[in-house]
Formats: C-alpha cells, structure tokens, sequence
C-alpha cells in the first residue's frame, strides 16, 4: 500500500505539487500549535529554564526562526534580507546556545514577529522551487550537505514536532494548559474533574503499577 499521492489523485494537481503541499500543511499547523502553546504565558515564564539544561518555551521559537532560515533560505542560495537579526558563525561560536533564549533587548512579541516573518520567507522557497530542487546545508559534512527541498521540508517538520513534544511537557508543568492543538485536544472527552475524569485516580494507579513493576 502507498501512502503517497497518486498523480492526479487531487483534481488536476501532478504529484509533487500534491505531496509539497502536504507537507507544507503540516509544517504550518506545527508551527501554528507552538505558537499556541506559547500564548496566556507572561514574558517571566516564557523566559524561565524549565530543565537542568536550559529548556526555555521562547528560546524554542528562537531556535527555530533559525533553523527555517538556514534550511530553506542559505541551503538554497537565499540569505536572509536582514543579517542583523540572526547571527555569525563567530558569535555561535563563542556562545553555541545563543538562539536559545531571548537577550534583554529582546521580547516574546518581538520574537514570534520574527518567527512569522521567516514563514514567509521559508514558504517562499517552498513556492518557488520544485520538491527535487538541489541545495546544500553550508553547516554539514561535504558528503551529507547535498539535499533536495523534499528532504529539507521533512527535515524541518521532524526538528519542529519534536520540539513541541518538548514544549507540551513544560506547558503543562507550567500551568496544566495540555492538548494537541486549539480544535482537538486529544484528551480524555471527560478530562475536566467536574465532568467525571479522575486525574488523581489515574496517576495513582499509574503510581501503584510502576511501584509494583
């Protein structure tokens, strides 16, 4: 069985265009649930490290403007417009987590305005280049560096979710906010205590097994 379109599957659209814009949906509904996630929250606990390595929900956002702009913009010739606001090999070189946490002169609106203009950007290149389209990632080994857009674009949703995996955990150690996205929470139906769902209950059994294993 293919899990992949079939030409002209959907209505006159060849395959390619068929599978790039399924990815480019996917892409864009992650993006829109990271963003989500960050909303309710004050500019304190955006900012605060969550783990003993730092983990902070801002700094998520700033890692991946970043990663867009070196994946489908200097991978395929297309330099941000705007060097200032990213950084020098130097500057990571002297701090390698640098886009991970936001400066003092620096604000959540300010860095989710930057991650929505790089959408944009990023889509440009999605748009304008066929999913074969050679690139190389200035920042891989010579024998690695050589990628098409398909493989960038999957490359991206890959690093993407598994940063919102991340920021679904400290989401919820933060304040109990949990769901997959704002139209499917993909909870429990009953999850809110006054409906019937015993949280307490759960986590005791869950206690009770591991304690017992």
């Amino acid at each position: 069985m293919s899990f992949f379109p079939h030409p002209r599957q959907n209505g006159d659209m060849p395959r390619d265009d068929a599978m790039k814009t399924i990815l480019k949906n996917h892409l864009q509904t992650s993006r829109n649930d990271l963003m989500w996630k960050l909303e309710e929250l004050s500019e304190r606990e955006l900012r605060m490290p969550q783990t003993p390595t730092g983990f902070n929900l801002l700094g998520v956002v700033k890692h991946m403007t970043l990663v867009e702009i070196g994946y489908f913009g200097d991978t395929f010739g297309r330099p941000w417009p705007n060097p200032d606001e990213t950084f020098t090999d130097e500057q990571l070189e002297s701090d390698p987590q640098a886009d991970w946490y936001a400066t003092e002169t620096e604000t959540a609106g300010s860095i989710l305005d930057f991650y929505r203009r790089v959408w944009v950007f990023a889509d440009e290149t999605i748009d304008t280049h066929t999913l074969d389209a050679q690139g190389t990632v200035p920042h891989w080994r010579p024998e690695k560096a050589a990628v098409s857009l398909q493989q960038m674009m999957v490359h991206v949703i890959v690093d993407l979710t598994r940063h919102l995996g991340q920021v679904d955990i400290v989401r919820e150690s933060i304040d109990g906010q949990v769901g997959l996205n704002p139209r499917n929470p993909n909870m429990p139906e009953d999850h809110k205590p006054e409906s019937g769902w015993d949280w307490d209950a759960y986590l005791a059994k869950l206690r009770t097994l591991a304690n017992n294993a």
